[in-house]
């Protein structure tokens, strides 16, 4: 399982041999002010929106490497054994999401809703959401 470490003011995603090899990526780095949503998806499935791109897909085992959609670019480093923790990003930043499976996705979540000065007040406030997914965002009306 990938591990999320928090240094000063930077995010630190660090990946297993296995999803190193898999995603051909050691290490992803974010500014903590770059992290603009922390979020719980139960449904690990729902978070790999878009069509897969470089990397692993074996649903049933792991699931790591860039997803395309819509919307730009998520890093994904998830396992189907439980909830996953979703780290949105700013559009100006090289994914829009970051989808890992962690330990315990409640306290990595308040720990890093703690560490992140920018993110933006979620709706309901909760910690566990139902990502949207680009093609299914609502229309508005001109």
């Amino acid at each position: 399982m990938a591990h999320l470490t928090i240094r000063e003011d930077q995010l630190l995603l660090r990946l297993t041999w296995p999803e190193k090899a898999a995603a051909r990526r050691f290490r992803i780095l974010v500014p903590l002010s770059a992290v603009r949503t922390v979020m719980i998806e139960p449904d690990w499935w729902r978070a790999l929106r878009g069509r897969r791109g470089r990397g692993v897909w074996v649903p049933e085992v792991f699931c790591v490497g860039v997803r395309r959609h819509s919307a730009g670019k998520d890093f994904v480093a998830v396992r189907p054994d439980g909830p996953v923790l979703c780290i949105g990003l700013p559009p100006s930043s090289p994914f829009s999401l970051l989808v890992v499976s962690v330990p315990d996705p409640d306290a990595t979540a308040r720990c890093l809703r703690d560490a992140a000065p920018n993110l933006v007040p979620a709706a309901g406030g909760g910690l566990w959401r139902s990502l949207p997914v680009p093609e299914e965002a609502p229309k508005t009306r001109d």
